[in-house]
């Protein structure tokens, strides 16, 4: 037994050994780590954002720090990276919100355009979107909200985190998809906005299934649908909004982005860690447990996906004329 143990324990040194460079191997400097994140702790993106940090801290050989730098849906912390020297220690936490929607907002005043000014990195996860109602509401389909938008122009009311958010824009992408008035009504966060629909002060709110997946669990709200073609394993049976409002199809996205001039050899050193953590079936798990959908993908991939998530919002808000508070 002994020597079997002692097999197993050389065993898992060579696969360590493997996968856990020293950053003289990895060419970072040997300095601390940090990835900045951009949302409130304790919320489901900061969650996310440490759970990897951890898990890459550990095959980088190095802890990776996490910090909250909160503002402007993400850009604070995107400025923060963009104003430190690019020398490969330095991440941020980059949403679909941050990079795709805030800066072409009509209106905003940044320090900076994310998209255009930081650089991508990997993607971790997607986030589908679902379509909720307070579980005593009326409404059982989205057709339901449909038809009381069309007999009743503009009284039919919607929730968000804040004007010009993703939660907000997809109102205004089915608003335009299926031609109905309904009025938009902005909260400072989503708790709030969870609050109200659960009440029945709003008629429904489009946000992240792990924003609600509790409160539809507990059978506070009920879920009429969701934004992509993913199924979710938490509600596999909910049905796709685009089989009433066709052309909708919204997923957000959790990533990592770095300061443009990052040379590509650190980029891609995070890159691959990251990789490498993603295929952790416990990290994968507590993710899920999140309401994320873990979806690593490398840094051309994730230009793409951004590059393409752009010109879909930049015509939204064009078309709504959306303008940013």
């Amino acid at each position: 037994m002994a020597k079997a143990t002692n097999c197993a324990g050389w065993a898992l040194a060579l696969v360590l050994a493997w996968i856990s460079p020293s950053l003289a191997q990895t060419g970072l400097p040997d300095r601390p780590l940090r990835i900045i994140s951009g949302f409130a702790p304790g919320g489901s993106s900061d969650v996310l954002t440490r759970l990897v940090a951890d898990a890459v801290g550990t095959l980088l050989g190095q802890r990776v720090v996490v910090e909250n730098r909160t503002g402007v849906n993400g850009v604070v912390a995107a400025a923060y990276v963009a104003q430190n020297p690019p020398d490969g220690t330095l991440l941020y936490q980059c949403s679909m919100s941050t990079l795709a929607i805030t800066p072409q907002l009509q209106g905003a005043t940044l320090p900076l355009d994310p998209g255009t000014e930081t650089g991508v990195v990997a993607n971790v996860a997607l986030s589908s979107y679902g379509l909720f109602v307070a579980n005593r509401s009326d409404y059982r389909g989205v057709g339901d909200i449909l038809a009381a938008a069309r007999a009743r122009p503009g009284q039919v009311t919607f929730a968000s985190p804040g004007a010009g958010s993703a939660q907000h824009l997809s109102g205004e992408l089915i608003k335009g998809l299926a031609r109905v008035e309904m009025t938009h009504v902005p909260y400072r966060g989503t708790a709030p906005a969870v609050l109200d629909l659960i009440g029945g002060r709003i008629d429904f709110m489009i946000g992240n299934l792990g924003d609600a997946t509790r409160q539809v669990q507990a059978g506070e709200l009920r879920l009429l649908g969701i934004g992509d073609p993913t199924r979710s394993s938490v509600f596999p049976d909910a049905p796709r909004i685009a089989a009433t409002v066709p052309g909708f199809d919204v997923t957000g996205w959790f990533g990592m982005c770095a300061h443009k001039d990052m040379p590509d050899a650190l980029r891609q050193v995070w890159a691959g860690a990251i990789g490498r953590a993603m295929q952790d079936a416990g990290l994968r798990q507590r993710l899920e447990g999140l309401g994320f959908t873990p979806r690593f993908e490398g840094t051309a991939d994730f230009a793409r996906r951004l590059e393409a998530d752009r010109r879909v919002w930049r015509d939204v808000i064009r078309t709504s004329g959306v303008r940013s508070e």
